[in-house]
Protein backbone atom coordinates (compact mmCIF):
# COMPACT_ATOMS: atom_id res chain seq x y z
CA UNK A 1 0.00 0.00 0.00
CA UNK A 2 1.03 3.58 -0.97
CA UNK A 3 0.90 5.25 2.54
CA UNK A 4 1.13 8.91 2.65
CA UNK A 5 4.67 9.77 3.63
CA UNK A 6 7.32 7.96 2.72
CA UNK A 7 10.27 8.35 6.21
CA UNK A 8 13.78 7.03 4.71
CA UNK A 9 15.87 5.70 7.23
CA UNK A 10 19.00 3.22 7.05
CA UNK A 11 21.82 5.86 5.59
CA UNK A 12 23.86 8.94 7.01
CA UNK A 13 21.54 12.21 6.81
CA UNK A 14 23.89 13.20 4.18
CA UNK A 15 23.16 10.81 1.66
CA UNK A 16 19.45 10.58 2.55
CA UNK A 17 19.38 14.87 1.52
CA UNK A 18 21.60 14.25 -1.24
CA UNK A 19 18.36 11.36 -2.61
CA UNK A 20 16.07 13.80 -1.39
CA UNK A 21 17.04 16.88 -3.90
CA UNK A 22 18.14 14.64 -6.42
CA UNK A 23 14.51 12.96 -6.04
CA UNK A 24 13.01 16.70 -6.17
CA UNK A 25 14.56 17.83 -9.30
CA UNK A 26 13.94 15.27 -11.06
CA UNK A 27 10.09 15.24 -9.83
CA UNK A 28 10.09 19.08 -10.81
CA UNK A 29 11.70 18.48 -14.37
CA UNK A 30 8.66 15.73 -15.09
CA UNK A 31 6.24 18.88 -14.06
CA UNK A 32 5.22 17.99 -10.74
CA UNK A 33 5.03 21.06 -8.37
CA UNK A 34 7.31 20.10 -5.48
CA UNK A 35 7.69 21.92 -2.75
CA UNK A 36 10.23 21.60 0.69
CA UNK A 37 13.19 22.09 2.40
CA UNK A 38 16.76 20.05 2.01
CA UNK A 39 19.80 20.53 4.46
CA UNK A 40 22.85 21.20 2.46
CA UNK A 41 26.02 22.26 3.54
CA UNK A 42 26.90 25.98 4.29
CA UNK A 43 28.98 27.97 1.90
CA UNK A 44 31.89 28.13 4.14
CA UNK A 45 31.95 24.64 4.71
CA UNK A 46 30.82 24.93 8.55
CA UNK A 47 27.43 23.56 9.66
CA UNK A 48 24.40 23.26 7.34
CA UNK A 49 21.34 25.18 5.89
CA UNK A 50 17.59 24.43 4.66
CA UNK A 51 17.49 24.84 1.04
CA UNK A 52 14.02 25.75 -0.21
CA UNK A 53 13.42 23.70 -3.11
CA UNK A 54 10.76 25.61 -4.63
CA UNK A 55 12.58 29.56 -4.28
CA UNK A 56 16.41 28.17 -3.66
CA UNK A 57 16.14 30.44 -0.60
CA UNK A 58 18.52 29.12 2.28
CA UNK A 59 17.66 29.49 5.85
CA UNK A 60 20.80 29.00 8.87
CA UNK A 61 19.85 26.07 11.22
CA UNK A 62 23.10 26.48 13.26
CA UNK A 63 24.67 28.98 15.26
CA UNK A 64 28.24 29.98 16.57
CA UNK A 65 28.24 29.52 19.90
CA UNK A 66 31.93 29.95 20.87
CA UNK A 67 34.75 27.08 20.75
CA UNK A 68 33.61 26.64 24.58
CA UNK A 69 29.89 25.63 24.42
CA UNK A 70 28.46 22.61 24.82
CA UNK A 71 24.39 24.13 24.39
CA UNK A 72 22.65 23.06 21.26
CA UNK A 73 23.75 24.58 18.38
CA UNK A 74 20.63 24.55 16.25
CA UNK A 75 19.49 28.40 15.20
CA UNK A 76 15.73 28.43 16.04
CA UNK A 77 15.16 31.53 14.17
CA UNK A 78 15.79 29.88 10.59
CA UNK A 79 14.04 26.74 11.34
CA UNK A 80 11.21 28.57 12.05
CA UNK A 81 11.20 31.03 9.08
CA UNK A 82 12.23 27.97 6.71
CA UNK A 83 8.80 26.47 8.17
CA UNK A 84 6.76 29.26 7.90
CA UNK A 85 7.57 29.53 4.26
CA UNK A 86 6.84 25.76 3.93
CA UNK A 87 3.45 26.02 5.28
CA UNK A 88 2.36 29.09 3.07
CA UNK A 89 3.84 27.19 -0.49
CA UNK A 90 1.71 24.15 0.74
CA UNK A 91 -1.63 26.39 1.27
CA UNK A 92 -0.33 27.66 -2.12
CA UNK A 93 -0.99 24.22 -4.21
CA UNK A 94 1.76 21.61 -4.62
CA UNK A 95 1.91 17.95 -5.73
CA UNK A 96 4.44 16.44 -3.04
CA UNK A 97 6.09 17.97 0.12
CA UNK A 98 9.54 16.99 0.65
CA UNK A 99 10.98 17.32 4.20
CA UNK A 100 14.39 17.18 5.05
CA UNK A 101 14.07 15.11 8.68
CA UNK A 102 11.95 14.52 11.89
CA UNK A 103 14.56 14.79 14.39
CA UNK A 104 14.91 16.61 17.37
CA UNK A 105 13.41 19.26 17.18
CA UNK A 106 10.33 17.73 15.58
CA UNK A 107 10.21 15.31 18.22
CA UNK A 108 9.31 18.03 20.52
CA UNK A 109 6.50 19.37 17.92
CA UNK A 110 8.91 22.14 17.11
CA UNK A 111 11.01 22.71 14.01
CA UNK A 112 9.14 21.70 11.14
CA UNK A 113 6.49 20.03 12.81
CA UNK A 114 4.26 22.89 11.10
CA UNK A 115 4.81 21.76 7.96
CA UNK A 116 4.57 18.40 8.21
CA UNK A 117 0.63 19.25 10.01
CA UNK A 118 -0.08 20.90 7.04
CA UNK A 119 0.98 18.94 4.37
CA UNK A 120 -1.58 16.28 6.09
CA UNK A 121 -4.27 18.27 6.78
CA UNK A 122 -3.73 19.24 2.89
CA UNK A 123 -3.45 15.79 1.83
CA UNK A 124 -0.14 15.98 0.40
CA UNK A 125 2.18 13.33 -0.03
CA UNK A 126 5.26 13.44 2.14
CA UNK A 127 8.76 11.85 1.26
CA UNK A 128 11.03 13.08 5.09
CA UNK A 129 14.04 11.03 6.49
CA UNK A 130 13.60 9.72 10.13
CA UNK A 131 16.95 8.79 12.22
CA UNK A 132 16.67 5.59 14.02
CA UNK A 133 16.78 7.25 17.41
CA UNK A 134 13.35 9.28 16.76
CA UNK A 135 11.48 6.41 15.03
CA UNK A 136 9.17 5.99 18.00
CA UNK A 137 8.25 9.22 18.50
CA UNK A 138 7.97 9.35 14.74
CA UNK A 139 5.52 6.58 15.09
CA UNK A 140 3.85 8.39 17.61
CA UNK A 141 3.43 11.63 15.58
CA UNK A 142 2.86 9.75 11.94
CA UNK A 143 1.28 6.63 13.11
CA UNK A 144 -0.37 4.49 10.21
CA UNK A 145 0.00 7.60 7.84
CA UNK A 146 3.56 6.26 7.09
CA UNK A 147 5.54 4.01 5.77
CA UNK A 148 9.38 3.21 5.82
CA UNK A 149 11.79 2.59 3.22
CA UNK A 150 15.66 2.13 2.99
CA UNK A 151 17.01 5.69 0.46
CA UNK A 152 17.12 4.14 -2.41
CA UNK A 153 16.06 5.85 -5.30
CA UNK A 154 14.05 2.84 -7.08
CA UNK A 155 12.07 2.58 -3.19
CA UNK A 156 11.08 6.17 -3.30
CA UNK A 157 10.21 5.75 -7.17
CA UNK A 158 7.26 3.00 -6.55
CA UNK A 159 6.28 4.34 -3.66
CA UNK A 160 5.96 7.84 -5.48
CA UNK A 161 4.40 5.84 -8.79
CA UNK A 162 1.79 3.80 -6.84
CA UNK A 163 0.43 6.91 -5.05
CA UNK A 164 0.42 8.85 -8.26
CA UNK A 165 -1.65 5.53 -9.75
CA UNK A 166 -4.16 5.34 -7.18
CA UNK A 167 -4.36 9.17 -6.87
CA UNK A 168 -4.11 8.53 -2.78
CA UNK A 169 -5.12 11.54 -0.27
CA UNK A 170 -4.73 11.41 3.11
Amino acid sequence: MATPILALTGASNPTIQSLLLTSARRWNHAGRRIVGVVEVPSSDGIGHRLKDLATGAQYAIYQELGSGSEACRLCGSGIIEACESLCRQIAAGCDLVVISKFGKLEAARSGLIAAFSAAIVAEKPIVTAVAPSFVEAWQCFAGPLSSFSAPEEAAIEAWRSMREAKDYKI
